[in-house]
């Protein structure tokens, strides 16, 4: 999906802020997107971005869908009035994001899981697929049978993000499933239940990084 000018334009720091820009497409050239200069959500004030930092950034598509891209501060121009200049990564890596739930990625994130009480000793595993309101993981053999749906549980995780950063992530979630997967192996399904506003911000920012490297992986497939 092409962004087009007149579409708002939603700014997030890739760095883990939660705080959120608003801005408006003013222009689009190859490979950048002139904005107008954005507004902080919170403080309804201008802010002056440096060239460098780095956004995921979100627009509403003509079909109505809402689509995000990596980008990044290139400068600073007026034509005639005062812009900042957005790289812009092309068509094809932008990612819809699906509003009513979030996306499921396939990752393995290494996960630590332990009891609210004291209904099974604390294991280490990794997920099958994750998402902001959710995860798959694997349960080792021993613990399956002590597990089982409407279980609270406490998780750690460990998000190895494509800066090199990790972020560790801690929430109470409740076990929804358990199921075996084509293996045979024993796998439990989760809805994290009070996960903070900036975790699930990571989480979302985890699982469109998995898209980008999926579909990246898929059109170096199909050279």
């Amino acid at each position: 999906m092409m962004i087009k000018i007149g579409d708002s334009i939603r700014l997030e720091p890739s760095d883990g802020s939660a705080r959120q820009y608003r801005s408006k497409a003013l222009a689009v050239a190859d490979g950048a997107v002139h904005i107008s200069y954005p507004i902080d959500e919170q403080s309804g004030k201008t802010v002056y971005l440096l060239n460098g930092m780095q956004f995921k950034a979100t627009f509403v598509g003509q079909d109505g869908g809402l689509y995000m891209f990596d980008t990044e501060v290139k400068g600073k121009i007026r034509d005639p009035l005062p812009m900042v200049v957005l790289a812009y990564p092309g068509e094809e890596y932008v990612v819809r994001i699906q509003r009513r739930r979030y996306v499921r990625v396939k990752a393995n994130v290494d996960a630590a899981v332990h009891p609210s009480d004291s209904e099974f000793a604390p294991f280490v595993t990794m997920t099958v697929d994750i998402s902001a309101g959710g995860a798959a993981l694997l349960v080792p053999p021993a613990h399956a049978p002590l597990l089982r749906p409407g279980m609270a549980v406490e998780l750690w995780l460990v998000l190895a993000m494509r800066s090199g950063e990790y972020h560790y992530v801690q929430t109470k979630a409740s076990i929804v499933r358990m199921a075996d997967d084509e293996r045979g192996m024993a796998k439990m399904s989760v809805e994290f239940t009070n996960l903070a506003p900036q975790d699930r911000v990571r989480l979302i920012r985890y699982s469109f990084e998995r898209q980008l490297e999926e579909r990246k992986w898929e059109n170096e497939q199909n050279k």
